[in-house]
């Protein structure tokens, strides 16, 4: 038997992160490997990740969750998209709608060098009125308040009641949950973690250790003194204040985010209350503003007291340094705008399970993890950049400033590209798709200057008749949708509020 396998880990943290963690690896590895999750019921988390993207029904199902139960404890309802109010000029409203908008339209093999968003510039042309959206089941049950789970969709759920649900998992499958706080990191003389000493005066000792203690960045930042990357030049808001409020109408199956003056605001509705936030910059806007802002966008009653948060956007160099891993906010921040938070988690957890190491001998894994880890966060960044960059906003100091910054490079050549001939250009591992891209492009004011020339083989009788079809297959979709609400009693109402 190897004596070089890791056979005990140590989570230095709960919430989301934490409890992402432990049920992954609890799934995968127990009782092969111990697992002990430290964490103090003393210590809050952030607690705000509350929207997600389609991806995190694959989180789920890895794990066996019934959907059905997991929405009702959850008291979680439906998501088909974002939408962002006031982003581009004050007014203006688009939609990131997940899953497909319009059909592939290559009849035959000359064709299929070509995207829909090709023949739809060539449609556009002759039909002016004609919207990129109208193509999109996921936007027009939005706006009509229904439901199709035969599409791409995501959830909104109570963030806390998810690791609460993943905790009793976890702890089924063999999880040692120790309550307490942590006072020391003890390391080896090779600057290996190897033992964190509790208040109580209880010591944790493990192989490998992984840090979801959240922005404070106990092990990792603290301990290691992992390097962390700011990226607040290209993203200044550095503050976000959340509240709770009560419900007044039925949940939309969609996040709203809504530019304001100098930040933006989130929405999200669930079965027995709203999540609700404002992210901004503290150099352009108190905190007494801000708080203001948010609460006179409100429709409902308050029902928790705004907390603030303060935080740097960016990220460890090295999420991964020595015996130690860091998820979630632990590794670094990305305001939630493309409710990208808890999918982070995932990969990160996927990507070390992936390169899961020896106990000792681990330095191409480590550094196969970082860099990885690095392009996800960097191109997850771009995609936020963008939102901010391509606003025509004059009404504060705070949009000019965005507008008129210096853009990572990466980024620059993609909106250059997408301008000139349509076309997104991607790597593999990318987590926006090529719609998500169009969308965010096309609803921030850019609409490109050419489409590709294969289009133009197509007669335009034939592309005339190919859109009216895809409008009416759409509309008779649409009809038989019933609504989110109806959706929700009928498939997994919490049992109480």
């Amino acid at each position: 038997m190897s004596t070089n396998k890791i056979k005990s880990l140590v989570i230095a943290g709960g919430g989301s992160a934490g409890w992402m963690t432990a049920a992954m690896l609890s799934k995968l590895f127990s009782p092969a490997i111990k697992i002990i999750l430290v964490e103090s019921d003393a210590i809050g988390t952030v607690g705000v990740g509350e929207a997600t993207i389609p991806a995190i029904k694959n989180f789920n199902r890895m794990l066996g969750i019934d959907e059905a139960d997991f929405l009702k404890f959850t008291k979680g309802t439906f998501k088909l998209g974002i939408q962002f109010d006031n982003w581009g000029k004050v007014g203006d409203s688009y939609m990131h709608a997940f899953g497909r908008v319009g059909n592939s339209i290559a009849a035959s093999s000359e064709f299929s060098d070509a995207s829909f968003i090709d023949y739809w510039l060539k449609y556009k042309q002759k039909y002016d009125s004609s919207d990129f959206w109208d193509f999109s089941l996921n936007y027009l049950a939005s706006k009509d308040n229904k439901f199709c789970d035969e599409t791409s969709y995501a959830y909104h759920f109570d963030a806390s009641l998810y690791a609460k649900y993943l905790r009793e998992l976890s702890e089924k499958w063999g999880v040692e949950r120790v309550e307490g706080k942590i006072t020391n990191v003890k390391k080896d003389e090779r600057g290996f973690i190897k033992q964190l000493n509790l208040e109580s005066g209880k010591e944790v000792s493990g192989d490998f250790f992984i840090d979801c203690t959240g922005f404070r960045s106990l092990l990792i930042g603290e301990t290691l003194g992992s390097e962390y990357e700011d990226w607040s030049h290209w993203l200044p808001a550095d503050s976000a204040i959340a509240v709770q409020s009560s419900s007044t109408k039925q949940p939309i199956p969609y996040t709203r985010s809504t530019a304001h003056k100098v930040g933006w605001q989130w929405c999200i509705p669930l079965q027995h209350r709203v999540g609700n936030g404002i992210v901004y910059s503290s150099k352009f806007m108190d905190d007494d503003e801000a708080r203001k802002t948010l609460v006179d966008n409100i429709d409902g009653d308050l029902l928790t007291e705004p907390r603030v948060i303060r935080f740097k956007t960016g990220m460890r160099v090295e999420p991964w340094k020595n015996n130690c891993l860091a998820i979630g906010l632990a590794s670094g921040f990305l305001e939630p705008l493309e409710s990208t938070s808890l999918h982070l988690i995932h990969t990160g957890i996927k990507r070390f399970v992936k390169l899961f190491p020896s106990k000792e001998n681990f330095h191409k894994e480590r550094t196969e993890y970082n860099s990885q880890t690095n392009n996800e966060y960097q191109r997850v960044r771009d995609v936020i950049i963008l939102h901010y960059y391509l606003n025509q906003r004059d009404d504060s100091d705070f949009w000019i400033y965005c507008r008129e910054m210096d853009i990572p490079e990466s980024l620059k050549q993609k909106i250059e590209t997408f301008t000139r001939t349509s076309r997104i250009e991607q790597k593999e591992g990318d987590m926006f798709s090529k719609r998500s891209w169009q969308q965010i492009m096309l609803g921030q004011g850019i609409t490109p200057n050419g489409y590709h020339p294969i289009v133009d083989l197509m007669p335009e009788s034939q592309l005339e008749k190919v859109f009216a079809q895809m409008r009416e297959k759409i509309e008779m979709e649409l009809e038989n949708l019933p609504t989110h609400q109806e959706f929700i009693d009928s498939f997994c109402k919490a049992d109480s509020y």
